[in-house]
């Protein structure tokens, strides 16, 4: 497990700079193994040095590419594969670690219409579009805003999570919401509350 102080989702690219000897350990053993590892937030603490305080929901990654250096560290590109859930947290030796089980989405109980789906992705499109202009004329850092997301809605759903202006502790809210339609409508929320608040620091100039 790598505990960090930001969020990853499914389908996200996360970069690395490993240089803690316990996870330049667990860089070698995922590498040896099947390349992959768990994220967790953490919610207070450090990355650095242990004694933090983890969420029990995160992402499993893979990692894509891992360049060692020659002083040891490793500069690491890792892709998010699928959401976890920690069962139990087991001793930190010789990095964390803990027992995992995979943790899907839950199917809807009743079939999603097609056209109130595609209208809701459609919203959270602009909406994030919207947020990312906003804070290009604050002149903060800003996704490009011709960015298109996928036309698989539990893709989408995900890439928007990465993509969206938020903090961690909203981040993790989308990360763990029940179905893809429950992380659409929380995303609506979020990004309309972001909007509204960009629009008043640019407008307070």
């Amino acid at each position: 497990m790598f505990p960090l102080g930001s969020v990853v989702v499914p389908r996200m690219v996360l970069p690395l700079h490993v240089f803690e000897p316990r996870y330049r350990r667990l860089v070698q053993d995922c590498l040896a193994g099947d390349r992959e590892f768990g994220v967790v937030l953490i919610e207070r603490g450090s990355e650095v040095g242990g004694g933090d305080v983890r969420t029990d929901a995160g992402t499993v990654v893979r990692i894509a590419r891992a360049d060692e250096q020659p002083d040891g560290r490793f500069l690491v590109a890792a892709v998010g594969v699928r959401r976890l859930r920690v069962e139990r947290w087991l001793a930190d030796d010789p990095y964390p670690r803990a027992d995992v089980v995979d943790w899907p989405d839950l199917a809807p109980e009743v079939a999603p219409d097609g056209a109130a789906v595609a209208a809701a992705l459609g919203e959270v499109g602009a909406l994030l579009r919207r947020a990312s202009a906003l804070r290009a004329e604050l002149g903060e850092p800003a996704p490009p805003i011709d960015r298109q997301l996928s036309g698989d809605v539990a893709v989408a759903g995900y890439e928007a999570t990465a993509l969206a202006p938020l903090g961690p502790a909203d981040k993790q809210a989308l990360l763990c919401a029940p179905t893809v339609g429950r992380r659409l409508e929380l995303l609506r929320e979020l990004l309309a509350d972001q909007v509204v608040l960009l629009e008043a620091r640019l407008g307070a100039g």
